[in-house]
């Protein structure tokens, strides 16, 4: 019995293929729709995923940390009443173990800087330098003079854009005014020892980096600190490391997944998986009526020896399941080409595409002007299965038709 299936089943596969290219332009050009719709869905998917990936990995550099410890009214007034604590024991020892990879403290304040000729309001960061590039700063991103060199260094170090707008330069002093707990004024005047590029030019032009104990000096403030920045683990999944700070870290202090901290990234992360199969899906469905409209004519063509088959005694279900194996075969065929295709247009742009012509655009979305597509496994296997899935449901009304052909009048059909 076994025996008689697979040769049943080859037979049905060599008849299914001899058919599928019985009219080989039809079939050409349905396999070239299926393989250019197949490639539009994926490499349009790696350039959205890219955008996203990036979008997302931008706003954490911006952030930082994957998991933020603030005073609970800290979001609502980033000014020094709202400082915290530097991490008690029970902190301690959660920073210092899985998940969590690297943490540091940091005072975050808005201040005045002012130069001889001009004066802008920044977000002051009191950093640990050490703690910050384990936390992600790139030290290769400061293109002129240094990054700090501890807590205590007096330098300042600020974006390219900053140093623009306040019409100074490198090794010029500039002036920081804050408030202290007092709500006095406190200024400091500080020699700009490096210059750093962002990403984003909007984080050039907002942010200038201080030594944590210099800052901490200059407001008053003791050891306190505005947040506690934790990263570790995949920026999807920041649940462990969520739980894993929260705790130890108690009730009086508010912690925060990046997720909360930016609830547009947050968003736009959920949302792109949805998209994905949304795109794959109204794709296939261009694509599906072509496919149903071939499988028909490919009936139409053949009605006659449908009709005899039966007569020779092949049943109604086994004519069904040609017809399908020849739908199967057709969009194997597709999606092998469209892959290919997408595989080799992403390739040679997987580092980047410079779109710097519409940077100010992609600036006001939060995204970078390099474009990186990212080609992920589980997008191809969505594709792919959707694609299959469709696909054969598509068949199953030119199948139908074909395995309800009743045989004297399907002879004699002309």
């Amino acid at each position: 019995m076994a025996g008689r299936r697979a040769l049943s089943l080859a037979a049905m596969s060599r008849l299914s293929w001899r058919y599928l290219w019985r009219n080989y332009r039809r079939t050409s050009i349905m396999l070239l729709a299926i393989g250019v719709g197949v490639w539009a869905m994926i490499f349009m998917t790696a350039l959205m995923r890219g955008m996203v990936d990036q979008m997302i990995a931008d706003g954490i550099d911006a952030l930082p940390g994957l998991v933020q410890v603030h005073h609970p009214a800290f979001r609502d007034d980033p000014s020094i009443e709202n400082s915290i604590p530097p991490p008690g024991p029970q902190l301690l020892a959660a920073l210092g173990s899985p998940p969590v990879e690297a943490w540091t403290g940091r005072v975050k304040v808005p201040a005045m800087i002012s130069s001889e000729r001009n004066t802008r309001g920044v977000t002051l960061l009191g950093v640990d330098p050490a703690g910050e590039i384990a936390l992600g700063f790139d030290p290769a991103s400061v293109v002129e003079g240094r990054f700090l060199e501890g807590p205590r260094d007096p330098g300042l170090v600020v974006g390219r854009k900053l140093l623009e707008r306040l019409e100074t330069d490198l090794g010029k002093r500039v002036v920081i005014m804050s408030q202290d707990p007092d709500n006095n004024v406190a200024d400091r005047g500080f020699r700009i020892v490096g210059v750093f590029e962002a990403k984003l030019s909007g984080h050039e032009e907002r942010q200038a980096y201080a030594g944590l104990a210099t800052v901490q000096e200059l407001l008053g403030m003791g050891d306190q600190i505005s947040e506690i920045a934790v990263t570790g683990g995949d920026y999807r999944d920041v649940t462990a490391l969520h739980a894993r700070v929260r705790e130890p870290a108690g009730p009086q202090l508010e912690v925060l997944p990046w997720t909360e901290l930016d609830r547009y990234l947050g968003l736009m992360l959920g949302v792109m998986d949805g998209f994905v199969l949304v795109w794959v899906i109204v794709i296939f469905l261009a694509l599906s009526f072509g496919l149903a409209n071939t499988l028909m004519m490919a009936v139409f063509e053949r009605v006659r020896e449908i009709g005899l088959m039966q007569a020779l005694g092949m049943n109604p279900s086994a004519i069904l399941y040609q017809v399908l194996l020849e739908s199967l075969m057709l969009l194997i065929l597709g999606l092998l080409l469209g892959n290919l295709l997408a595989i080799a247009s992403i390739q040679p742009i997987r580092n980047g595409i410079d779109l710097s012509v519409v940077a100010e655009g992609f600036e006001m979305m939060g995204v970078s002007s390099v474009l990186y597509p990212a080609l992920k496994m589980q997008d191809l296997v969505l594709a792919n299965v959707v694609v299959i899935i469709l696909g054969i449901l598509t068949s199953l009304l030119p199948a139908w038709r074909a395995s309800q052909y009743r045989p004297v009048e399907a002879i004699a059909r002309n």
